[in-house]
């Protein structure tokens, strides 16, 4: 706090204005977000009714980010020739970006506009014309970061630094344990009980695979006849007509005379 004051001071000796300092500290948001730190970005609460006494509607306000070490180091600008660009962070150690106005911090805002991700936009980092960007962060830090107010002659007003940011760093694959015994009990057990339903697929697969070839390789028995069925038959069946047995003729009665012929007779 006092180092703050001494620059303060001594700031204001050398252009000949003194800043206002806005009681004011930047910090993570307490929010229940995703990914509030990453390996490239972090989620600051957005600074609501902050700065209504000390900027007009023609100020904008900046956020300054820098490393822990260079915040001792950081000049106030005193013109826009003067800001730090993202694009110099490697040499310089801080930059400043987020430029905005006091339009954008509003007394009533909604919750999803109420927090400012620094480092969010992957795309203009690449673009020289694009000094002021919202830049992904090269490194894990510490940085530590404060808002800064220009008008037409300069800085104005600025807030505290925050407390250090230290962003999420990747594990490197040979420091990663991969020893069974560090894994958890529930771990284990599903591993064990993936790896037999595993084991038990291939034997089912395995054994059919073998009767199938059994099949095929097996040599083929004569087939025995069949013996018929009596329900195997299946005829049609036919109704005749009833026809009576024939009758011999009948024969003439013996006491009959027969009848003589003529030449017999003469």
């Amino acid at each position: 706090m006092e180092r703050s004051l001494v620059l303060l001071v001594l700031t204001g000796l050398c252009t000949g204005r003194v800043l206002e300092m806005v009681p004011y500290t930047p910090q993570i948001t307490a929010k229940s977000l995703e990914g509030k730190l990453t390996a490239t970005t972090f989620t600051l609460d957005q600074p609501i009714c902050i700065f209504d006494k000390y900027v007009n509607s023609t100020d904008d306000i900046w956020l300054v980010v820098a490393f822990t070490n260079a915040t001792s180091r950081f000049k106030n600008p005193t013109s826009q020739l003067q800001i730090p660009p993202y694009r110099r962070l490697s040499s310089a150690l801080h930059y400043m970006t987020l430029k905005t106005s006091i339009a954008f911090y509003p007394c009533s805002v909604s919750g999803a506009t109420s927090v400012l991700r620094v480092g969010s936009d992957a795309f203009c980092r690449d673009e020289r014309s694009q000094d002021y960007c919202n830049g992904p962060l090269p490194n894990p830090g510490p940085y530590r970061v404060k808002f800064l107010i220009l008008d037409s002659n300069g800085s104005k007003a600025e807030t505290r630094w925050s407390q250090q940011i230290i962003l999420k760093q990747g594990r490197r694959a040979s420091t990663i344990d991969t020893w069974p015994g560090r894994r958890s009990g529930t771990m284990v057990v599903i591993t064990s009980i993936l790896s037999s339903f595993i084991g038990v697929l291939v034997i089912l697969f395995l054994c059919t695979v073998a009767y199938e070839c059994f099949k095929i390789w097996r040599p083929e028995e004569p087939a025995a006849p069949e013996e018929p069925r009596a329900e195997s038959f299946s005829g049609r069946q036919y109704d005749t007509h009833h026809i009576p047995p024939s009758q011999a003729p009948p024969q003439p009665p013996g006491d009959v005379p027969r009848p003589r012929s003529p030449v017999a007779s003469s």
